[in-house]
């Protein structure tokens, strides 16, 4: 699953690294270290251009940019907000099927940047939490779905955006700490994934393998585990804490 995650780049160098248009209008957080569900946060979008009445313009191009949205979809036909509480992720294996999730996987998509996530191993009673990052220092860009949502006991209030991270099993040694992880996807997929124009991404479900090796597990300090807590020093490797990158027994001797 993805419950945490780090995103501390500010929209500008997100622009540049996702070649994307800023649009986050100054809504944008300051480095959050400790992302937890119903903050909101930046994402990556593509799509038509409107004309003055609303209409999309399906003839000219699709423009990639950030846009703010809340973490938490809420389905255009909920009732309630708090709705979303329940659906910060969305299973790969059964996203198509889904009706709160069919429809925005075929014609709402986004990337979510994040500098990394945190998951939790327990081993017996504990919980040590990790920390997950790319060690070139490049952002993982999740996948995501969106959707907007209006209070339907309140038609003139503003339109809410939110999405929800797809998850996929755990790959690689990335199994060791939890089942589960979010999708990432690759730099060569971005343009396919944010394509409004296409429907079927059912390739897209499956985790990048050659990225996902690369990937550094980092124990980190357990003050993570309160969303209170932010700040560079939460993913910070911890020490004494087991580290999976250095434990032969775990992941280096051959297997049997």
């Amino acid at each position: 699953m993805c419950g945490r995650y780090a995103a501390k780049k500010n929209p500008a160098d997100l622009a540049q690294e996702f070649d994307a248009v800023d649009e986050t209008d100054g809504k944008a957080r300051e480095a959050d270290y400790n992302v937890a569900p119903t903050k909101n946060v930046v994402t990556v979008v593509q799509r038509h251009p409107r004309d003055a009445d609303g209409q999309v313009l399906e003839d000219e191009p699709a423009v990639r940019s950030l846009r703010v949205m809340r973490w938490g979809l809420v389905p255009f036909w909920a009732k309630d907000v708090s709705v979303g509480n329940r659906m910060i992720n969305t299973r790969a294996e059964t996203a198509a099927e889904k009706p709160a999730f069919k429809k925005s996987l075929a014609r709402r998509r986004c990337l979510v940047p994040a500098d990394g996530w945190y998951e939790w191993r327990r081993t017996g009673k504990q919980k040590e939490p990790f920390f997950m990052t790319r060690p070139d220092g490049h952002s993982l860009s999740f996948a995501g779905i969106w959707d907007t949502w209006r209070d339907p006991k309140d038609p003139d209030a503003p339109q809410l955006i939110t999405f929800s991270i797809i998850t996929t099993d755990a790959a690689g040694r990335l199994t060791d700490v939890h089942d589960r992880m979010p999708l990432v996807i690759h730099e060569r997929n971005w343009a396919d994934w944010l394509d409004p124009d296409r429907t079927e991404v059912d390739e897209l479900l499956a985790p990048p393998m050659d990225l996902m090796e690369t990937i550094e597990l980092r124990p980190v300090s357990d003050r993570v585990n309160n969303v209170r807590n932010n700040g560079p020093e939460l993913i910070e490797r911890a020490e004494p804490a087991t580290d999976l990158d250095a434990t032969e027994a775990l992941f280096d001797l051959p297997k049997p």
